[in-house]
């Protein structure tokens, strides 16, 4: 069979310089190529990234598959929508489709839930015998010990960093977050052999890397063994991290920074110890956010603070109160979102069942639209709240006086988290330019 994957591009309004930016900077995601790997060599497999790529509704295919975020939804639905027009058998996977699987079936012939490594060899073959069914669900999580080096043939290779995964899953179980609280397996933590992992970094070609792994801390054991091995291979990195762990484990800082690792990717996600505790994420102490980033940066590493506003324990003075936390910590990268209840988290039930939720527009499910109506404040307020922390932050002129601070602080951040924030800085100036 013909097989076209595609990543829907749900902003559409990229010009040049933002391709350009995405790939010097940004990092490619793997999902599609993760689904060529496991697709038996008979059939022949097309990967298409709509960032860079127009679709082509007249090429023949057999089969279109199509990965799909929330925000990325409505998009995926028209392509759907034109594939099957012109008589194409069109699969629909992701985590929206996962957490609203009736809704993708109006728009696909089958819908894929959840993980894709048990499932999608059997819809295959299902699909030869003329009897694809509606709905794949695999019962069980995916085994990661005998998964081959995901194919870096197709999509990808026109970035200048690769993304890799080592362990897979979540068991902390966030209100919010749409990978922990599924109930399709994603929570489930799990972990490739190191030397699998070894062996694909030596497979890659590009020196900067990033783990997508929801957290490198949950085994840290097992991390520590992965950067041992990873310390002769001149590649530079960054990860996601708990902080809890990475403030009690030097040991585990020391073994990254040898490894090559320049920036951990943090969710910090309130400074209110209250909000956090209502979520789901008591293991964040706000009393240790300055501790944990001093020894980062005593080990040499950056640090990448993913902060949520909108928590219901969260009152408008939060937005001061973040502000002067992230100025006085020292972080060097600040990301700011808005929380959003994506389907299928117990975030989103809870709003619904309260009828919280402002609109099921999906396109303004990124992270940066108002979509609840918050519990302290007005929708407003949250929004304009969001627009203050980001205009603060996200600037040539604020960039310029944090690295100032960095190196009179005797530390001074990595060319690749320097590159990470000029990354931010591009997508937050295009937010607050759409206001």
């Amino acid at each position: 069979m013909k097989i076209l994957l595609v990543d829907p591009n749900y902003s559409l309004g990229n010009g040049f310089f933002d391709r350009l930016k995405i790939k010097l900077f940004g990092t490619p995601y793997i999902t599609l190529q993760q689904i060529a790997t496991i697709t038996p060599k008979k059939h022949s497999i097309e990967i298409l990234d709509e960032t860079f790529n127009k679709i082509d509704f007249n090429k023949v295919y057999d089969l279109v598959g199509i990965t799909s975020c929330t925000p990325s939804a409505p998009r995926a639905y028209e392509i759907a929508d034109g594939f099957r027009k012109a008589g194409v058998t069109v699969v629909l996977g992701g985590y929206h489709p996962s957490g609203l699987p009736m809704e993708a079936k109006q728009h696909a012939d089958s819908v894929v839930i959840g993980e894709a490594e048990n499932s999608w060899p059997v819809l295959l073959k299902d699909l030869e015998n003329n009897r694809l069914r509606e709905f794949y669900h695999s019962k069980t999580p995916a085994d990661l010990s005998n998964l081959e080096p995901i194919r870096r043939d197709i999509g990808g290779s026109h970035f200048a960093s690769a993304r890799i995964e080592a362990t897979r899953g979540c068991p902390i179980r966030c209100e919010f977050c749409s990978i922990s609280n599924s109930k399709i397996g994603w929570h489930v933590f799990r972990k490739k052999p190191v030397k699998n992992v070894i062996r694909e970094l030596n497979l890659i070609t590009q020196k900067f890397i990033a783990f997508c792994d929801t957290s490198l801390t949950i085994d840290v054991e097992y991390t520590i063994s992965l950067f041992k091995e990873m310390k002769h291979l001149n590649k530079r990195f960054i990860c996601y991290g708990n902080s809890n762990v990475l403030n009690k484990n030097e040991k585990l800082l020391r073994y990254a920074k040898e490894a090559g690792c320049t920036l951990w990717n943090i969710g910090f996600d309130s400074i209110s110890q209250e909000a956090l505790d209502r979520a789901g994420k008591n293991i964040n102490k706000v009393k240790e956010y300055a501790s944990v980033v001093k020894k980062i940066h005593d080990h040499g590493m950056a640090v990448l603070a993913q902060i949520i506003f909108g928590f219901d324990a969260e009152k408008k003075e939060i937005f001061n109160s973040t502000i002067e936390t992230v100025e006085r910590v020292g972080i060097d990268i600040p990301s700011f979102n808005i929380l959003t209840p994506f389907p299928g988290t117990p975030l989103y039930d809870r709003l619904n069942n309260e009828r919280r939720i402002l609109t099921k527009d999906w396109s303004k499910y990124d992270l940066t639209h108002v979509v609840f109506k918050p519990n302290n404040m007005s929708p407003q307020d949250l929004q304009e709240g969001f627009y203050k922390a980001v205009g603060r932050f996200h600037n040539y002129k604020s960039l310029l006086q944090r690295e100032i601070k960095s190196i009179k602080l005797g530390f001074h951040t990595s060319i690749s988290s320097l590159f990470q924030n000029i990354y931010e800085i591009g997508g937050y100036k295009k937010i607050l330019r759409q206001r």
